[in-house]
């Protein structure tokens, strides 16, 4: 390397050549990165100089800043160049303070909304907590204290206690269902049966009380022979929940909801599209959070349905997405192939 340069002389290309070619051969072994760094800037502007002072030298020089090597050999550095290089770390670090701000505007912005709601949750618990127990005690005293009651009357008033009894005991367990979940403290009750009988048995708990003509549910009953091994009870009360959902909820003036089963290698996913508006993209973040509550106050309810779902399906190892753009509420369902385990023999006559 001696003679190759003059002391403080620009390089040429030549000169750079060669010193990379000895850069290659390890010559600059614990600095081999930095000097490579070096010699691209000078390749560019052509800046840098070698200078050699035969040991590890410790040379300031007036217009640059050293880089040492064992060999003894130091390269200086522009100051432009120099500037360059924080220049561009100076960039990159603000377009990381950016990101991180938007980041902390966004999750702020979700923490109020949450807060909003959870204060909303707590006065709106307190009405659905409150309004059945006065039924129970109003009717209830009505049947005590009053003593002449027609035979009617005394159905009529039983029948309210009890409706208000089912209302109260479905909202605290509820409650305690998602606690249950969310502690992970639920056990998982294994057992196998297959998708189209599962379907039927939701479909069937949701028309409960209601005018099965009211919504129209289409299936392909073909693509439901699956058989599943899993927690089917916990399953059943993720399709039920969308399905009543979709009863509560679709605006439209004749309302459809597709359930769409398609299987894969790695996954299967269930999808649950109704023909209604759908939800805002304001709410579409929220209403897998506790306490969120699709369509309003009056829609009932408290709203921890969705928030029990996605819990379920986490400890199934599967998940539940909300899917924009269809024209309507679609839900999908994924659950891992391992849950599934093959074709179920069930008879393909179709129903809905």
């Amino acid at each position: 390397m001696q003679g190759d340069t003059k002391a403080g002389a620009p390089l040429n290309s030549s000169q750079i050549a060669l010193l990379s070619a000895r850069l290659n051969r390890q010559i600059f072994c614990p600095q081999r990165l930095i000097v490579q760094y070096v010699l691209s800037a000078a390749v560019k502007d052509n800046l840098a100089c070698v200078k050699d002072y035969g040991a590890v030298g410790q040379f300031k020089g007036t217009h640059g800043v050293l880089f040492n090597n064992n060999c003894g050999h130091t390269l200086l550095l522009d100051k432009t160049a120099q500037m360059k290089v924080y220049s561009t770390e100076l960039e990159k670090k603000s377009q990381e303070l950016a990101r991180t701000a938007l980041q902390l505007r966004d999750a702020n912005t979700k923490l109020t909304q949450l807060s909003v709601q959870k204060d909303a949750f707590l006065s709106q618990i307190s009405h659905e907590l409150r309004t059945p127990m006065s039924s129970i005690r109003t009717f209830s005293e009505i049947l005590r204290g009053v003593e002449v009651l027609s035979p009617q009357e005394q159905v009529r008033y039983a029948s309210i206690i009890q409706e208000e009894t089912i209302r109260l005991t479905r909202l605290l367990d509820d409650l305690l269902d998602l606690s249950v979940l969310e502690n992970g403290q639920v056990s998982l009750n294994v057992s196998t049966g297959s998708l189209r009988d599962l379907l039927d048995h939701s479909v069937a708990m949701a028309r409960v009380g209601r005018d099965a003509a009211v919504m129209q549910i289409q299936r392909n009953i073909a693509d439901e022979r699956i058989w599943l091994c899993t927690d089917l009870d916990r399953l059943n009360q993720v399709f039920l929940n969308l399905i009543v959902n979709a009863h509560k909820y679709c605006d439209a003036a004749e309302p459809k909801l597709q359930i769409i089963v398609r299987q894969s290698a790695q996954q299967l996913t269930i999808d649950f599209i109704d023909n209604g508006s759908g939800i805002s993209k304001e709410d579409q973040n929220l209403i897998f959070e506790k306490f969120s509550r699709i369509g309003g106050h009056e829609s009932g309810g408290a709203g921890l349905g969705l928030a029990i779902s996605r819990e379920i399906l986490q400890r199934l190892q599967g998940d539940i997405t909300y899917l924009p753009g269809q024209n309507g509420a679609a839900f999908r369902i994924r659950l891992p192939e391992s849950v599934v385990g093959g074709v179920a023999r069930t008879d393909l006559s179709s129903t809905d």
